[in-house]
């Protein structure tokens, strides 16, 4: 295989990577920062430009103690609540050493519902004020208008409930939005109250 050359002699004047030169496949769409927010809607950047688009969640604290959600929307934002069947898991461990457990959350389970999809377990807003959640969120395809949408999450949040009481807890969520239109917005949300803080950044996901 013959060696591939930058264009330029110096590394330091290189303008452009050859195309053989591998690069990050995450294309950065867009990155929307909560203030006390009611939500955080995406109603662009969802189309057929990527087959895999991934959510990243940071730093996400609510204003009272609650679940982070999301849905979805055939019509751009006009109205959310596709049908969607979901199926979900956690794993904790607190600081203490003295629980843990791997279990089913079948009791936060969507089976054909509009309701919104849980994404982590409950997350602190009181004292201490350090609580919050991160992870990423994948959604397959969405513009399709053959297949309905599958999308798979896995969150971390800390969670304390007094003293020694603190919690890592590993939250999965997987399941599809079932409908053959195309997905072209996705609405963030707290189960109760707003996002007092955090970021959301979207990313389409090139082919390899």
């Amino acid at each position: 295989m013959p060696l591939k050359f930058a264009n330029n002699q110096s590394l330091t004047a290189t303008t452009a990577l050859p195309s053989a030169v591998p690069t990050d496949n995450l294309i950065l769409i867009s990155t929307q920062t909560a203030s006390n927010s009611a939500n955080i809607s995406f109603t662009t950047g969802l189309n057929g430009t990527y087959d895999l688009y991934e959510f990243k969640f940071i730093n996400i604290h609510p204003s009272a103690e609650a679940y982070l959600t999301f849905n979805g929307s055939t019509n751009g934002g006009s109205s959310y609540g596709v049908t969607n069947t979901i199926t979900t898991f956690s794993a904790y461990h607190n600081e203490s050493d003295t629980a843990t457990a791997v279990q089913y959350q079948g009791s936060n389970d969507n089976a054909q519902s509009t309701n919104n999809i849980i994404l982590t377990d409950s997350i602190n807003s009181f004292s201490p004020n350090d609580g919050n959640a991160g992870g990423t969120l994948q959604l397959f395809n969405p513009s399709s208008t053959t297949y309905v949408k599958h999308f798979m999450s896995n969150t971390q949040t800390y969670y304390s409930i007094t003293g020694n009481l603190d919690y890592s807890i590993n939250w999965y969520t997987a399941g599809y939005f079932n409908t053959t239109s195309a997905i072209n917005a996705i609405r963030f949300q707290m189960s109760s109250g707003n996002i007092d803080d955090g970021i959301i950044k979207l990313y389409g996901v090139k082919k390899s």
